[in-house]
């Protein structure tokens, strides 16, 4: 009764023919197996990661694109978990919609900006001979 939900779903920098599953409006920028397992434990699904799968049609072996959350969507009986996710396309749907709300996606943004200014202020002072 579990689904399997690889990052390349939800990414919006995929075709359909390379595996994007939603629409691409609704779709996230390189999201990766981590992220949707967060969103998915914190509304309450029964969730399981697994590090080492890789989605067949991803050609690029990089780590972040690496992984696969298995979701348990139904109950042995075939009633739904959750009855807001009655399918898997509602569940992508929420992951995508949910994961740039996540602290990691927000702070990343901020983050960036300040670490490359500390960057520059760095450099100023060296290449300055005395005389």
């Amino acid at each position: 009764r579990f689904i399997c939900i690889y990052p390349a779903y939800l990414n919006n920098k995929k075709t359909i023919a390379e595996g994007r599953r939603i629409p691409i409006d609704k779709a996230v920028e390189n999201p990766t197996s981590t992220e949707i397992q967060d969103v998915c434990a914190a509304v309450g699904f029964n969730v399981l990661l697994e590090k080492n799968k890789m989605y067949p049609r991803e050609w690029n072996r990089d780590v972040q694109y690496r992984g696969r959350v298995r979701i348990q969507l139904k109950q042995d009986d075939g009633s739904p978990c959750l009855p807001q996710f009655p399918t898997r396309k509602s569940v992508m749907l929420y992951a995508a919609e949910t994961i740039p709300k996540l602290k990691t996606r927000t702070q990343k943004m901020g983050g960036s900006d300040q670490s490359l200014q500390q960057g520059e202020g760095g450099k100023k002072g060296k290449g300055k001979k005395k005389k």
